[in-house]
């Protein structure tokens, strides 16, 4: 029987979260937290297989981003990774996994670091950990630094949502339609309601203070201890490569990982048996 999405809105201190469910309700949690610009739809094909598995899995639209409700403030990913482990607490999962995409990735350093005793393992899908210490930050993206102007970007792109978020589905994958036409009107909907792009670029916007954080995490001598399992994209479609892994063993202790090979950025879009598969795979050879 195919997993049931249960759609919940789950107050926190600061927000209310808007969040899907699916696996049986005594199942290891799993929170999947998506990046930009997507929501928890990016998911949709991956969580079935988890939840068919046995595992619990929790995907919200992250902080300010789509149908979760938008903060003033507080765009750095430690503060959305607090917003992130109250969700968790609201659902009375104390101890759980983790799998990230994009931004989410940033995210899930930030709840490991924070909380790291109820992390139990991360899997992390073409993300770096911004602040690593390494040769390479952005990865020359563009729209980082555009993003982060203040007023810009809300100027140039309301009424044209549609037009500028496709740019980047076409641009992003091994393939102009990696992203479903479906996915992308869904995308689309919910970047366009009211102060929804505005969130999703205080999410750039708060980019120094994430280094700032990340770089005292690195210069007291922090390092995660959990299992993380990193793959980045072929680099030669939109990916990062064996950049993602290398990102994230500078700050922690046990990762492996690799190239996703015939994909791009959209990893779990593109490939989600894959996403699927490994996580799977990963998550059996880490002690409950």
């Amino acid at each position: 029987m195919p997993a049931r999405f249960e759609h919940a809105m789950v107050p926190v201190s600061r927000a209310t979260l808007h969040c899907v469910n699916a696996g049986p309700a005594d199942g290891a949690p799993l929170l999947l937290l998506h990046g930009w610009p997507q929501t928890w739809f990016m998911w949709r094909d991956v969580i079935p297989l988890l939840a068919e598995a046995g595992y619990r899995v929790i995907a919200p639209d992250l902080t300010g981003l789509g149908d979760s409700t938008r903060p003033a403030d507080g765009y750095d990913k430690a503060t959305i990774a607090r917003d992130m482990a109250e969700l968790m607490t609201a659902l009375g999962h104390d101890r759980f996994a983790v799998i990230a995409h994009d931004w989410g990735g940033p995210v899930a350093f930030f709840l490991a670091a924070q909380y790291p005793q109820r992390v139990r393992a991360m899997a992390v899908f073409d993300a770096p950990v911004l602040g690593d210490g390494g040769p390479i930050e952005h990865h020359g993206r563009w729209h980082f630094g555009f993003h982060a102007l203040p007023g810009l970007p809300e100027a140039l792109t309301e009424g044209r949502e549609d037009t500028y978020l496709r740019f980047f589905y076409r641009l992003g994958g091994a393939s102009p339609d990696a992203i479903s036409e479906q996915a992308q009107a869904e995308y689309v909907r919910a970047y366009s309601q009211p102060g929804a792009m505005t969130a999703g670029f205080n999410y750039y916007r708060a980019v120094p203070q994430d280094i700032a954080a990340v770089t005292a995490f690195r210069d007291a001598g922090e390092r995660l201890a959990m299992p993380l399992l990193i793959y980045g994209g072929d680099p030669a479609t939109r990916g990062r490569g064996l950049t993602a892994l290398e990102s994230w063993a500078r700050v922690a202790n046990d990762v492996t990982g690799g190239v996703a090979e015939n994909c791009g950025h959209w990893i779990p879009e593109e490939r989600p048996d894959f996403v699927a598969s490994e996580v799977l795979r990963f998550l059996g050879g880490v002690p409950a």
